[in-house]
């Protein structure tokens, strides 16, 4: 086998945060000294330069001297450690409260996957794919997230299966506690969301029959998108920066894991957390 090096486009502060998370980890579990085959400051790089290039996890790591099953459990360790940092719904939105935040913008994201053999049933009784999603005609995961007005994301949900609808997702993991926030900061979304209910702004939808909309509904849904839009730049953020979420090829069902502790690695370079 050869092995070559690979420069990681990380600050070093972010390793120095990541290698510190796992430092505090492992005193908690009470992890002796010199058990482990990497020290904190080189799984936190593992586990980076996973989340940066979408590496194949057994042959990233057989380039830091792991077994394979040594390299998926410290990969898996870094995931929970970052995950536990990410901020929840309710504190995410009291945060963007207190910094006087005028808007936030709800927006969901189908993760691709493998596919996917796990089967469900729809709601006229046939037999589908759970994990298949019509909105990308693919396989993938939902998660819903919120973004500040600039597209910086503040908050990501836990995953649900492909062929839930953005609405009923939010209604599922975001709604119930976002609806105590929208009458001092309300939400833009997508035509996707229309139903959510008060303080959450939609698309106005051309009625049928009607050829196009007057004037001041055509002038709100272009001022509405022109604002909205702002929070694909923060999927990007998440996805283009750590490129594991384009495609995962773990167990679907931790692509929510996967986004938050993404979140917190975003988060950091962000200097929103420390």
């Amino acid at each position: 086998m050869i092995t070559y090096r690979v420069r990681l486009d990380v600050p070093r502060e972010l390793v120095v945060f990541v290698s510190g998370l796992l430092a505090a980890h492992r005193r908690e579990i009470g992890t002796r000294k010199g058990t482990r085959k990497l020290g904190c400051y080189r799984q936190a790089l593992f586990a980076l330069a996973w989340f940066r290039d979408k590496t194949d996890i057994p042959r990233l790591g057989a380039g830091f001297g792991l077994s394979q099953a040594t390299a998926y459990r410290y990969q898996d360790e870094v995931l929970d450690v970052l995950a536990a940092r990410a901020p929840g719904l309710r504190e995410a939105l009291e945060r963007a409260v207190a910094e006087g935040t005028p808007y936030v913008i709800l927006d969901g994201k189908v993760v691709d996957t493998d596919r996917c053999r796990e089967k469900t049933l729809s709601r006229k009784g046939k037999v589908i794919d759970l994990w298949y999603a019509g909105k990308t005609h693919d396989f993938g995961g939902n998660i819903q997230a919120l973004f500040y007005p600039d597209g910086r994301p503040m908050w990501v949900s836990d995953v649900l299966p492909g062929n839930v609808h953005d609405l009923a997702a939010a209604r599922e993991k975001v709604l119930a506690v976002l609806r105590l926030f929208l009458d001092v900061m309300p939400a833009l979304a997508d035509s996707g969301y229309e139903g959510a209910g008060h303080g959450v702004h939609v698309p106005v939808k051309r009625p049928a029959g009607v050829k196009e909309l007057d004037i001041n509904n055509r002038t709100r849904n272009a001022l509405l998108r022109s604002a909205r839009c702002l929070g694909e730049r923060g999927f990007a953020l998440l996805t283009q920066r750590w490129q594991t979420l384009q495609h995962v090829t773990a167990s679907p069902g931790k692509i929510g894991l996967i986004a938050r502790a993404a979140l917190v690695l975003v988060l950091f370079e962000h200097k929103m957390i420390s």
